[in-house]
């Protein structure tokens, strides 16, 4: 549930894809601090996976002390784990992981992936291919910690290089080099998709 005014322009929802632990470096876990303070300080709302620990609850946590909202989505069966943060602004609870991805997905305007495991690199490459094949045109980023994407990158550079994958998929996100830096220029690139779309409701839905 929103706490914006009726008449008033709804906040940006950006789209978090990180870690459920914090890694073995604190700057991973201070990156998503970063992050979701960035957002919270913008007035956008944080659309997540839910979960109360990690990179994950750190985001969520900075951005609604910074003021901003923050929007969990998560299916039962981890509610029933109680790895679900339990004071977000809203808590959309599903039936499965895929139904998970697409709530997420189909609520943000923009998307970033932190430092993360093997989920993250699923919803980034999801997110990824929907773009490439035209399902959207809504601003991705990878967020630099300490190097962490380089493995990353050097092998979708490879990839291209071998003719499995297109420049233009390649060019489809942007590498930001801080978190500040990555929230701001996806409430930008946001905000312009945004002034071209036709008007339409953006709270968040299951």
């Amino acid at each position: 549930m929103s706490r914006s005014e009726p008449d008033a322009v709804p906040p940006v929802n950006i789209c978090l894809y990180c870690g459920a632990s914090g890694g073995k470096d604190p700057a991973y876990l201070e990156s998503a601090r970063r992050f979701g303070r960035a957002l919270g300080e913008s007035g956008a709302r944080l659309i997540y996976g839910g979960g109360g620990d990690g990179m994950m609850g750190a985001a969520a946590a900075a951005c609604m002390e910074a003021g901003g909202e923050a929007i969990g989505v998560i299916p039962r069966t981890m509610v029933r784990r109680e790895w679900a943060k339990k004071d977000l602004t809203q808590l959309l609870i599903v039936e499965s992981m895929h139904t998970r991805k697409s709530v997420m997905a189909s609520n943000a305007e923009g998307f970033a992936a932190l430092p993360g495991g093997i989920g993250t690199l699923d919803e980034f490459f999801e997110i990824l291919v929907w773009g490439d094949l035209s399902f959207h045109a809504k601003p991705v980023a990878l967020v630099d910690v300490k190097g962490y994407w380089d493995p990353l990158l050097k092998f979708l550079d490879h990839a291209v290089e071998e003719g499995f994958v297109s420049p233009r998929a390649r060019e489809r996100f942007f590498l930001a080099p801080d978190p500040e830096t990555a929230a701001r220029e996806l409430i930008r690139g946001a905000e312009a998709l945004r002034a071209s779309a036709p008007p339409r409701r953006r709270e968040p839905r299951g």
